[in-house]
């Protein structure tokens, strides 16, 4: 069975970071297209960041400069670096894995941007 867990969700003041993580199995971490999205209360889900196995990178206009999507091919492992927070980043925050027809998702973490 396809499992992708997150981590790496808190609270954190207007300006603070926080890094995101999603473990992979081996087989989708490779083949598949990973991404991170958000869903605020609300709102309907929407891309924050892609990364592909060559490790081409996709970020939504709202948080380029501040999210950085990475992947750590040693531990099957992708990462979202997200600086310079804003209240407007609170959201739950998914992990993807896409190919072709195969579309899978994590249980979600909670980022709360707030002071």
């Amino acid at each position: 069975q396809v499992q992708l867990v997150e981590s790496g969700g808190g609270l954190v003041q207007p300006g603070g970071s926080l890094r995101l993580s999603c473990a992979a199995s081996e087989y989708i971490f490779r083949y598949y297209v990973m991404g991170w999205y958000r869903q605020a209360p609300g709102t309907q889900r929407e891309l924050v960041a892609t990364i592909s196995s060559g490790g081409t990178t996709n970020y939504a206009d709202s948080v380029k400069g501040r999210f950085t999507i990475s992947r750590d091919n040693a531990n099957n492992t992708v990462y979202a670096q997200m600086n310079s927070l804003k209240p407007e980043d609170t959201a739950v925050y998914y992990c993807n894995a896409a190919r072709g027809f195969a579309n899978y998702w994590g249980q979600g973490t909670q980022v709360t941007v707030s002071s």
